[in-house]
Order: C-alpha cells, then structure tokens, then sequence
C-alpha cells in the first residue's frame, strides 16, 4: 500500500459507490483513514446504518441514485480524480428482479457516462464478479481473464455484469486518460457479509445435484476489501480475477460446516429447496443451479502478477473461518463425518 500512496497519481478525491453495502461501507471506512486522501465520498439512495456512518469518520455521505443524472453533479461539483462503483454488491442475497437489472445496468450506464463528461476523473474501479464466466459442463479448468463464458449467461447477475463491464470498456477508449479497473471476485464468505452462498452453508439441510461434485473457490470478506482498497489506490488499468488460492469440494465444504446433503435432480434443485423451506433451507436462485452443478475456478496469476494482489486466506482457511465466526450448530459433527468416512472405507476394503 505504501508504493501506492507515494504516487504522483494516488488518488485524492474518491467517491464510491453502494455506501449502504459491506463493500461499499467498508470501503469508505478503510478509505476515510488513509492521510493522503483530501476527502472521500460516499454515494447510495439509501442510508447507511448508524453503526456504518460512525465508523466512516470522516467520508461524506451523499445521498443519490446513480440511475440518475445528478451523479455527475456530485462527480463534478467535488472534483473526483477516482470513483470505485461498488454499488453492484448490494445484489448478493437476493433474487434477481427488473428493478435490480435497472439499478445494475442503468446505474452503472450513468455512472460512466458521469466519468467520461468530468475531466477531474482519472481513474475507475468496477467491482464486477466471477458470475460473468457462467457455469456449464463444457467449461476450462481455470477460467483466465481473457476467456469467454462458454456458456454465456443470458439472465441474471451475469449478464448484467457482462453488460456493466462492457460500458466500463466503453469509457476505457473513449478517455483513454482514465484507468479503468475491473475486479472480478469470486464467491465471497466471512463473519460479516451477508451472501447467497453465506446463506447456503447455513441451512441445516442442503440441496446438491446427484452425480456432481462441484469444485469452488472463495474470498474472504476481508481479502475482497483488501483487493478493491489496493487497486482504488494503485490505479493499475485491466481485468482481474479475484480469488484464493485451492479448490473446496461442494461435498467437502457441506461436512466442514456440520451440514447435511440433500441429493435431488438438477431440474428439481430450486423446488425442492422451495419444499423445505419450513426447516431454514436457503432460497435458491435460478442462475445458481449451474453453478450449484458444474462450479467454477478462477486463474488468479494476474491477479499476483500485474495487480500485485495476494489474498491473506485460503479458499479452505476462508470457509473454516466462516464456520468459526459464525453461528453455525453442525446438524453432523466433523468427527461424525470422518467416522463414516472411515467406515465406509473399512466396508470397500473388506470387499475387494
């Protein structure tokens, strides 16, 4: 961070947006903090939580919506040199819906458009998502930077991402004075942040599709603040992945976190959680089921490489983390777990 914050170009006025998110809160909070930053802005339509506006000190909290114009005002009237639009990070629990898709796309359409009219704005910083590669059979083992969904998505976050990404690029060679940084987190777990596999883990029962065994990759809550506060400082133009380093297993993940599998069909993965919902199990989502089935894994090289980004926790220390802090009571202890994997063991040896 230091190299950082003795460049020329280190940013001095930040407006971000989604104050109201974890993202987005935290953000300012890490932001407001930093000496060499005059003055930071906190942008959303709706208002923090009190806790949240204490602990962003200093910021100055303004309340707009980005899906409209006056968010150029604000971006010129302050003078902002760099704005991180984290905005999109208020998507992660819930379903998708029109007014999500407009807030989504229309708001990061004005929020380009606000950049590239105001010549203080030296560079953006996009917090997109991993969704953006789609999940199918016919997918690589790692999804690189420059890969395309091979499958591409054609509904939900994915695709409004997809869309959002491609205005950011848009303003990229329209002002080519402007760095424009997209993150692309993978699947985002803590003690803190609230998000669809978050809520997942938690049910006491989860639904899996029979015959896959999905391959994941997470990000501590704290290590995706610490990766969107490093390259709103660094100013380090292109597309990066985020992600820790190694694999979980669904299955391996589901028995750390004292759960127990559900196996059902593919097509029956949405109605089935539907059906038990009565016992808290987590609402499912249509453009999770192929995620649910087929996974996803990120190439992180450039992410270490070019981005100078290195996650402090493992994809297996973020989700052990995750259960620690959390309130979790495992339905079936981890030690159950591994005597019946012992058994079972036992049982296929006896037989050969």
């Amino acid at each position: 961070m230091s190299d950082a914050n003795a460049r020329s170009d280190a940013p001095k006025v930040v407006l971000v947006t989604g104050a109201s998110t974890f993202l987005g809160g935290y953000l300012t909070t890490r932001l407001a903090q930093n000496p060499s930053i005059e003055r930071v802005l906190a942008v959303d339509a709706r208002v923090p939580s009190k806790d949240m506006i204490r602990r962003m000190g200093r910021a100055e909290f303004v309340r707009a919506d980005i899906r409209r114009p006056t968010i150029a005002k604000v971006i010129e009237n302050a003078r902002v040199d760099t704005v991180v639009h984290a905005a999109t990070s208020v998507m992660d629990t819930v379903a998708h819906s029109p007014a999500i898709k407009e807030l989504n796309v229309i708001g990061a359409m004005q929020v380009c458009a606000a950049c590239q009219r105001a010549p203080s704005v030296r560079r953006l910083v996009l917090r997109s998502t991993g969704m953006v590669y789609g999940s199918s059979a016919a997918d690589p083992a790692h999804f690189a930077e420059d890969n395309r969904a091979r499958v591409e998505p054609t509904t939900g976050y994915g695709r409004d991402l997809l869309d959002v990404e491609s205005y950011a690029r848009g303003l990229a060679r329209r002002r080519q004075d402007i760095d424009v940084t997209i993150l692309r987190p993978t699947a985002m777990l803590g003690p803190k942040i609230s998000t669809r596999m978050s809520i997942y883990f938690s049910s006491p029962i989860i639904p899996v599709v029979i015959g896959y065994q999905p391959r994941l990759q997470f990000l501590h809550e704290e290590d995706a603040l610490a990766a969107l506060e490093h390259a709103t400082l660094l100013g380090r133009p292109g597309t990066f992945n985020l992600a820790a380093d190694g694999v979980v297993t669904l299955t391996q993940a589901i028995r750390r976190a004292g759960r127990v599998e559900l196996p059902v069909p593919a097509n029956l993965l949405g109605s089935v959680a539907g059906v038990f919902r009565g016992m808290r199990v987590a609402t499912l989502h249509g453009d999770q089921a192929s995620y649910l089935t087929y996974g996803r894994v990120l190439d992180t090289a450039r992410m270490r490489a070019e981005l100078g980004f290195a996650p402090r926790y493992s994809s297996l220390e973020t989700l052990d983390d995750f259960i620690a802090r959390r309130p979790l009571e495992p339905v079936v202890s981890a030690g159950a777990w591994h005597r019946l994997e012992q058994r079972i063991a036992e049982t296929a040896r006896s037989l050969v």
